[in-house]
C-alpha cells in the first residue's frame, strides 16, 4: 500500500465514505461527512495510523487533504 493510499484509507474510515471519494481537493465542511465531530475522529485515525500525537495547533490547521499532507510531513511522514 502506498502512502497516499494509506492516507486516503484514514479519511475513508474517519468519514465513512468510499476511498474513491478522497482526493487532494477534499476540504473541511466541503462534504457533509466532514464536520467538527468527524474532524476529531479523523485526528484519532491519523494518530493511530501514524503512531503520533498531533499538536492542537496542527489540529486546528487541518482544513484539507493537502494541508494534512503538509502537517504529516512535519511529523516525519512523506505522503506521495
Amino acid at each position: 500500500m502506498s502512502t497516499i493510499e494509506q492516507l486516503h484509507g484514514v479519511f475513508a474510515r474517519a468519514f465513512e465514505i468510499p476511498v474513491e471519494a478522497v482526493n487532494d481537493e477534499l476540504e473541511y465542511q466541503a462534504i457533509a461527512e466532514w464536520d467538527s465531530m468527524s474532524h476529531l475522529v479523523l485526528v484519532e485515525e491519523l494518530e493511530s495510523t501514524y503512531n503520533i500525537s498531533i499538536e492542537m495547533e496542527d489540529i486546528l490547521e487541518m482544513g484539507s487533504v493537502t494541508k494534512i499532507k503538509d502537517i504529516l510531513k512535519k511529523y516525519g511522514f512523506e505522503i506521495n
